[in-house]
């Protein structure tokens, strides 16, 4: 898989991460753990985005 194609997906996957924090935040009682593990799995995303960047 080339290099950019890689990157869009990982993008694509922050960007449902991000949808999955915000409608988990939007509930009256969101689950803390849940999101805890959200925004965890988002930021490594975001690692590996800014790292395979660096390589183009």
């Amino acid at each position: 898989m080339p290099l950019e194609n890689y990157v869009a997906e990982l993008k694509k996957k922050h960007a449902k991460l991000s949808l999955d924090v915000d409608n988990e935040q939007k509930k009256q009682f969101p689950d803390l753990t849940l999101l805890s593990i959200l925004k965890k799995e988002k930021l490594i995303i975001k690692e590996k985005i800014v790292k395979k960047i660096k390589l183009l």
